[in-house]
């Protein structure tokens, strides 16, 4: 067994400085260098198993299985879900359903403005809380493309917009894993999440009409940006506050979407704003029902999304469950009983879980057979065809990810990750002011809300009783650092680069987003910190 170290250099803050070198490479590399993802991808991960190496001082087949690890993750199960659920949006396109799909958004208002409102804002909220895991940013990056707008910026607008819905990912897991690992009470730390968050999810439509238009746009469009702005952050605070976070982004994307539709039939911008480029739209005699169906696929995912997602679902293949013979649990070659992480008697029990059936790709792949097998356009040589474009235009994002992962996995592993938290947490009783920072870090590593509050959840509960600050605000606090990283996190860019056709060019849309993401990240920063000046520990 190997005993994981934080601080081998014997300095915490020198420790964490060459911890987070790969890291800081990473961005250099596509920011500054403006090298292909793959590229600094390789730089990084070639880095991050050199540092693991030394000075930390992890086994070579702990390093191995460690990659080997992130490589597993990145195929399965999240290579998986992207490639299912752009199948799903290339069979859409190719059964001609696209162009009732344009023209009912078309019909709610031609301006493009509004458009991004109800597509990335509100439906990419709704299908973050049915899928999750890039669902939402690879749907409606592609969408908005189609529309007209450019790659880069549907990749923008998408990403931006998934601040008010990132937080709370499929069915709410990110807060209820922080509220488990940081030990916490899931009701409290769902009202910290309304008193943290919400104030981006108030300013996030406004954001993105900013970006299309300037100020000139949020004039223009105010009654419409208002209308979407309230309809979406009161509804989410009332479902976080009295039913918890599994449905606060499923109810309040269909509520805006709602409210999208009936303003746009009692309004209309004085000036209609259009992408340069942008086709036209044209007048069409679709009925009620053809929109109805053209929109079915995106109907069915969400559907079997979330019978996928269920309780009485999950329990089928638990461990003890009937169905658990379905799911193949693999140990990792020299991390899983092996590796001790710091302060821990007990080695990692981390498996690679293999599930054919209940994972969530699976869920697409039966909405996407549902959707081909009730459209008569589609043949069997269209399903085919479009799986093959699918994989031919996500392999090199998908080797990105694994890359990516492979770094996260590496400095988790090695402590490294750990001892980047463990020094930010050393500052004192400033220190609310730097804790979404770490949720940030643990976002934009990992590429997961979930993983950072498995990382970091119990890190903020600790610091917070030491410096005797409300440890929910902290885990919340984690989370919402999180949320805006996930604008910038390298697996986010990946799927927002292979959605848009832009493989190759992460780099554009990394420095596109980056800047909103700190700007985000200072406000929350801030605001934390007031908040844990007058908000009594408990």
């Amino acid at each position: 067994m190997w005993n994981q170290q934080i601080d081998p250099l014997g300095n915490i803050a020198l420790s964490a400085l060459v911890a987070a070198v790969p890291i800081l490479v990473f961005l250099v590399c596509l920011v500054v260098f403006k090298m292909r993802g793959i590229t600094a991808g390789i730089i990084a991960s070639v880095l991050q198993m050199a540092i693991a190496a030394w000075p930390f001082g992890m086994p070579a087949g702990s390093i191995a299985g460690a990659a080997l690890a992130g490589i597993q993750t990145s195929v399965w199960p999240i290579a998986y879900i992207i490639v299912m659920a752009v199948w799903l949006y290339r069979l859409t396109v190719a059964s001609g359903r696209f162009d009732v799909i344009r023209a009912s958004i078309a019909g709610v208002s031609p301006d493009q403005r509004v458009q991004v409102l109800l597509i990335s804002f509100a439906f990419g909220a709704f299908l973050e809380g049915a899928a999750g895991f890039g669902v939402p940013i690879a749907i409606c990056a592609a969408l908005l493309v189609q529309l007209g707008f450019s790659p880069v910026k549907a990749a923008m607008v998408s990403l931006v917009a998934n601040v008010a819905a990132g937080a709370y990912g499929a069915i709410g897991i990110p807060v209820i894993v922080g509220a488990q690992v940081g030990g916490v009470d899931l009701a409290s730390l769902s009202l910290q999440m309304v008193i943290v968050l919400q104030i981006l999810a108030l300013v996030t439509p406004f954001l993105l009409v900013l970006i299309l238009d300037g100020f000139r746009g949020i004039r223009e469009t105010f009654v419409m940006t208002l209308s979407v702005s309230l309809a979406f952050s009161i509804s989410q605070a009332a479902i976080l506050i009295f039913l918890g976070p599994d449905l606060a982004d499923i109810i309040p994307g269909l509520l805006t979407m709602v409210v999208v539709f009936a303003v746009g039939r009692a309004w209309k911008p004085k000036r209609i704003y259009r992408e340069e480029g942008a086709p036209e739209p044209t007048a069409t005699n679709q009925t009620f029902g053809d929109v109805v169906v053209a929109w079915s696929p995106f109907y069915i995912l969400t559907g079997v999304v979330f019978v996928w997602s269920l309780p009485w679902f999950k329990s089928l293949f638990a461990v003890d469950g009937p169905l658990s013979w379905l799911v193949a649990r693999v140990p990792i070659p020299g991390v899983t009983g092996v590796i001790v992480p710091f302060g821990k008697d007990e080695p990692v029990a981390t498996v690679w879980e293999w599930t054919p059936v209940n994972a969530t790709g699976t869920a697409i792949l039966v909405a996407v057979l549902i959707s081909f097998f009730t459209t008569p356009q589609l043949r069997s040589a269209d399903l085919w065809r479009e799986l093959g474009a699918t994989l031919k235009m996500l392999w090199q994002p998908i080797v990105l990810i694994a890359l990516v992962l492979i770094v996260a996995n590496v400095a988790n592993h090695s402590g490294g990750s750990t001892g980047i938290g463990t020094a930010i947490s050393e500052i004192g009783f400033i220190f609310p002011l730097f804790a979404p920072v770490i949720g940030w870090f643990g976002v934009f590593i990992t590429g997961s809300v979930v993983n950072n509050n498995t990382l970091f959840a119990g890190l903020q509960t600790v610091t917070a009783q030491g410096i005797g600050v409300d440890p929910t605000l902290l885990v919340a606090a984690n989370t919402s650092g999180g949320a805006v990283a996930k604008l910038v996190s390298p697996q986010s860019i990946a799927i927002a680069a292979g959605a848009v056709g832009l493989t190759g060019r992460e780099g554009e849309i990394l420095r596109a987003v980056i800047g909103w993401s700190l700007a985000m990240l200072g406000v929350v920063c801030v605001w934390v910190m007031l908040l844990s000046l007058v908000m009594p520990a408990p």
